[in-house]
């Protein structure tokens, strides 16, 4: 399994958001330069991420984004949510249909894979911006 790039591109987005500080709103070219995404490619990211709750979009000579929530309500997970839509490893997992096997129920490779994929699920989900940017702060300050 491997996050698409425009999935990469949001993290650095809600991340840059993050940083910023309470109210703040920064213009969309800005993003784009500081954290190398294509510009119409941000655009399309908002797009979901708005969408998703994650961002706020103002228009007008002074719009830009900011976050649509604290950053400690943001987790990976949500961003990965809002991307690519819910976790399944594996088709059988996403839909229990999808084993042409069915016996999703009694195949001890579907529990395992469900059991990873929860853990998946979980860790995901701890991993919130807030402590993201804490963390980014400090090495950028380590780093000079």
């Amino acid at each position: 399994m491997q996050l698409n790039v425009a999935t990469d591109y949001a993290f650095r987005l809600v991340l840059n958001l993050a940083m910023l500080s309470e109210g703040e709103i920064v213009n969309g070219h800005a993003i784009a330069d500081q954290e190398k995404i294509p510009p119409r490619f941000l655009l399309k990211i908002v797009r979901f991420l708005t969408k998703a709750g994650i961002v706020r979009s103002y228009r007008g000579v002074d719009g830009g984004y900011s976050l649509g929530k604290p950053a400690v309500g943001i987790s990976l997970l949500d961003v990965i949510n809002a991307m690519e839509g819910p976790i399944a490893i594996h088709r059988c997992l996403k839909d229990g249909e999808d084993c042409n096997k069915t016996e999703g129920h009694l195949c001890p490779v579907h529990q395992a894979l469900a059991v990873i994929q929860s853990q998946m699920v979980d860790g995901l989900s701890k991993v919130n911006f807030d402590r993201l940017a804490d963390e980014y702060r400090k090495r950028r300050g380590k780093n000079g």
